[in-house]
């Protein structure tokens, strides 16, 4: 199969160079970039959710990126419809797809295809939640084997989130979660995907966030979240959970001090690091990993040759 045909998938914890790196190889393989990062697709936080700033867009044609309104509820779904489009109209123009981001849900989505469960009612997950809280994971785990034998060996028994999901949608629907999964279906096939991951290592990945957090401060974090409370946006809202948002609240309130709500900032960044580490280890195995020192000798071998795309050093 060669390259025209293909679809580059990026992933990474955030402040990876995620970005960078995509700009690097869309100029190598005539490619143009889809955002595939939740965050960024708001139109008024460029600077929080670390966009591409307009000098980068300009190198390389990006999609996706600032366009949607804070107050405007914005699904998976939604998401996966639009780069569905993007993609066929990119390949239309004999160009490459390359999709970026942090969103593993995403990128799931995009594989495997949305999985159309009914809606479960707020109050159904908030209890399903109170359970595992009050059980502990194990024994919870051991609760979802009893309703849904199905899900044993899916995925690791640690994985809070995903016990939930299984549990809710079983008790709910009274169908397992990989019975849904079963009838779902990608528009694309698997060998048309190039997946990368760019794997850090978590000492150096916490610098660049303490690099990365500071600079945002430094080009106007604060005149950002000033302009976001202004905007009033509904509280169950998705965009909320931007990290920078509440801890510059927080301070514009004088409820802490700059010092503190950076402190907050870090480690709010950290913890969603993890968070995403979590994830690739669970449902990105099969990525190919790239290790950040062997990113530009990958870039250089990149060449519009018959090289393979998924070939890293």
């Amino acid at each position: 199969m060669d390259k025209q045909s293909k679809i580059i998938l990026i992933s990474g914890p955030t402040a990876s160079g995620k970005s960078n790196f995509a700009i690097k190889i869309a100029k190598k393989i005539n490619g143009e970039i889809i955002n595939a990062d939740s965050m960024q697709v708001y139109k008024q936080l460029k600077i929080l959710t670390a966009r591409p700033n307009k000098k980068e867009q300009k190198k390389i044609k990006h999609h996706m990126y600032g366009f949607v309104e804070l107050n405007e509820k914005y699904s998976t779904g939604q998401w996966l419809n639009t780069a569905i489009k993007k993609i066929k109209e990119i390949k239309r123009r004999k160009k490459i797809p390359i999709l970026v981001g942090g969103t593993g849900l995403y990128f799931q989505s995009l594989i495997e295809g949305l999985v159309k469960i009914p809606e479960i009612p707020t109050k159904f997950r908030d209890k399903t939640r109170l359970i595992q809280k009050k059980e502990g994971q194990k024994k919870f785990y051991e609760k979802l084997l009893k309703i849904d034998p199905k899900v044993e060996g899916k995925f690791d028994p640690n994985d809070v989130q995903r016990t939930i999901r299984a549990f809710e949608i079983k008790s709910f629907t009274k169908v397992s979660m990989y019975e849904w999964l079963s009838k779902t279906k990608s528009e694309f096939k698997d060998y048309e995907f190039v997946k990368i991951y760019i794997d850090f290592v978590r000492e150096d990945l916490i610098k660049r966030i303490s690099l990365r957090s500071a600079k945002m401060i430094k080009e106007g974090a604060i005149k950002e979240v000033k302009k976001f409370i202004k905007s009033k946006i509904k509280k169950d809202l998705s965009v909320n959970r931007v990290i920078g948002i509440d801890e510059l609240t927080q301070h514009l309130n004088r409820k802490i001090d700059l010092d503190q709500a950076k402190e907050l900032i870090l480690i709010k960044t950290r913890q969603y690091a993890k968070r995403q580490a979590t994830w690739a280890r669970s449902r990105m195995a099969s990525w190919k990993r790239i290790k950040p020192i062997n990113i530009d000798s990958y870039i250089k071998r990149l060449k519009k040759s018959p090289l393979k795309l998924d070939q890293l050093t």
